[in-house]
């Protein structure tokens, strides 16, 4: 009985459709926050790893030019 209870806390399923109607709104509003969120962290996590490379390269340069002295 108290398990019966417990989960019908979580499944409501309104009587009056029209309760989906700001529940879809929020969703869709969260749901492009997050991919734009995550479309920015990819983003400048690509621009970090072309810095990162560019540093690399440029340390090997000196590395090399100062090895032939």
């Amino acid at each position: 009985m108290l398990q019966w209870y417990v989960l019908s806390l979580f499944l409501y399923f309104p009587e009056d459709k029209s309760e989906y109607g700001p529940a879809a709104v929020s969703f869709a509003i969260f749901l492009a926050a997050a991919i734009l969120t995550m479309r920015l962290i990819i983003r400048v996590s690509k621009r970090e790893a072309a810095k990162a490379k560019e540093l690399e390269e440029r340390i090997e340069r000196q590395n090399r030019q100062g090895g032939n002295s």
